[in-house]
């Protein structure tokens, strides 16, 4: 399921074109990126929510499909496709939280994604429309939106009570002495 979603995304970038306006987002492509890459770093051995490998050997293989191919892909799409007029920009975004929350909800009934920590499908959703207004904003005002994400992240990091002070190869037995 995660290499065809990632098949896919390749496929409406190439189909639709959007390929040829990469330059022009790339840093908001590496922005994405390096953002679930943090995810991965802080949550290590304490993740929120957790993708099944599916065919992909594990969960970090399936991780690195997201980051270098899903992920910047969205951003591309997203991006080079957004409208000018409020009630456009209104679908747009409600088109691409609708799409995201919708993989989501077929990827957990399927068991292709699960959730721990207290991370929910709510959370989920709350975080996607949170994450396309922030990928506009770092694209028009790159600074502003790296300033934003750290309290963000703060906040979702003390929420879920992410050990982050505790080295991630002893965050094993600090769960199982939970």
């Amino acid at each position: 399921m995660h290499v065809l979603i990632a098949v896919l995304t390749i496929l409406a970038i190439w189909i639709r074109g959007d390929y040829r306006n990469w330059k022009e987002y790339h840093a908001s492509m590496l922005y994405i990126a390096v953002s679930n890459l943090m995810y991965n770093f802080l949550c290590a051995n304490y993740l929120l929510w957790k993708f099944d490998p599916d065919i992909l050997s594990n969960h970090t293989i399936t991780e690195v499909v997201y980051t270098l191919i899903v992920f910047p892909g969205t951003v591309l799409m997203f991006l080079n496709t957004y409208p000018t007029t409020l009630k456009r920009k209104v679908y747009h975004y409600a088109t691409w939280i609708i799409i995201y929350v919708g993989f989501e909800i077929i990827f957990l009934y399927l068991g292709k994604i699960y959730y721990q920590h207290g991370w929910t499908l709510v959370w989920s959703a709350l975080f996607v429309m949170v994450m396309f207004p922030m990928l506009r904003l770092f694209y028009k005002r790159p600074l502003i939106a790296y300033v934003i994400s750290i309290p963000i992240a703060v906040f979702l990091i003390y929420y879920f009570d992410v050990p982050v002070y505790i080295p991630m190869e002893e965050r094993l037995d600090f769960i199982a002495n939970k």
